[in-house]
């Protein structure tokens, strides 16, 4: 079941706000940045770096996903193994709220 527009947007500017906070400075960037993405009921932080063997190529390195169940509403945390599959976070596997999960993003302990 997917998020409404009205969540969706809030999301956007919640994690948009939080990511912009920790961006590099702008003269670092082309070496080392930070996005998100929002897809369906998830979104995900990632690192953006240039490839090791072609600098032309940028290449995204997974942080953190949270993925919002509607119908309990309440979030969960991923965090990606070196397995390359997300597992739960087992500090804070589920809140209730969006700024307690980047808040646990932002101590990363």
């Amino acid at each position: 079941m997917a998020i409404s527009e009205f969540e969706t947007k809030r999301i956007e500017k919640i994690v948009g706000q939080f990511v912009e906070k920790r961006r590099p400075k702008p003269e670092i960037r082309p070496k080392l940045d930070i996005g998100f993405r929002l897809t369906d009921q998830s979104f995900e932080i990632f690192e953006i770096r240039p490839q090791w063997n072609n600098p032309t190529e940028k290449m995204e390195s997974p942080v953190a996903k949270a993925t919002f169940v509607k119908n309990q509403r309440e979030w969960k945390l991923f965090w990606m193994r070196a397995d390359l599959k997300w597992h739960s976070y087992k500090p804070l596997p589920t809140t209730k709220s969006l700024e307690k999960i980047l808040e646990e993003i932002d101590q990363d302990p």
